[in-house]
């Protein structure tokens, strides 16, 4: 059974959003908290929650304090942020401050609950055409970036992975595509993790933006 917490100050919006988990994941079980920090007593009284949604632009809080706020005081708590921001920079920006996804508001009721689903398979949401944009690719530090000497450890198998890992594929539909099991695309994806010394899958997304996957073979 999942356990949501819905931090938002707009009360159709949470309803909205308790409605789309419930159809999607009937054994949930969804809290609602109309300001950080009402939030953040829940979470002192009992922070064992699978997932956080997180509108980043409350009365009370701005921009991305709200989020580093709950990291700082519950770093291992995934927290995805569900927002009507449409920057691009501001977007990446949540990444890399430790959320595990962003989700627009203007996403379709399918959208979203696939985009939760996708979190709950340990997937980092973010809308494939930022993945792809050449802003992430000239935001990937020099040490960030992936080697050559890097990328040739990789089995052309773990090069195919990866691949559809930079475009925000989940890993069910990874396995569809390479025609392999889910099991051995999360096998690949840790040996991925290993070989290019990344602690989770946002770094790796976000410093494979520079590779051009054109020039190799996976076949």
């Amino acid at each position: 059974m999942q356990r949501i917490l819905i931090i938002d100050d707009h009360p159709i919006f949470r309803h909205a959003m308790v409605t789309i988990l419930g159809k999607k994941f009937p054994d949930s079980q969804t809290l609602e908290a109309n300001s950080l920090s009402e939030a953040l007593e829940l979470l002192e009284a009992d922070a064992a929650f699978d997932l956080v949604m997180l509108d980043l632009n409350m009365p009370e809080t701005c921009g991305l304090n709200g989020l580093l706020e709950i990291r700082n005081q519950h770093p291992n708590l995934p927290v995805v942020i569900i927002s009507a921001e449409t920057e691009k920079q501001n977007i990446l920006q949540t990444i890399s401050y430790g959320a595990v996804g962003f989700i627009s508001k203007s996403s379709k009721i399918e959208e979203i609950a696939t985009s939760v689903e996708s979190i709950f398979e340990g997937n980092v949401c973010l809308p494939s055409e930022i993945l792809r944009t050449s802003s992430v690719r000239n935001r990937v530090k020099k040490e960030d970036a992936i080697s050559l000497d890097q990328i040739r450890s990789l089995t052309r198998k773990e090069l195919a992975v990866l691949k559809y890992l930079t475009q925000g594929l989940a890993n069910k539909v990874i396995a569809y595509e390479l025609n392999i099991s889910e099991t051995t695309v999360k096998s690949h994806v840790s040996s991925i993790l290993k070989k290019l010394g990344a602690s989770n899958r946002v770094k790796v997304v976000a410093s494979a933006a520079n590779i051009d996957f054109n020039q190799y073979v996976f076949n």
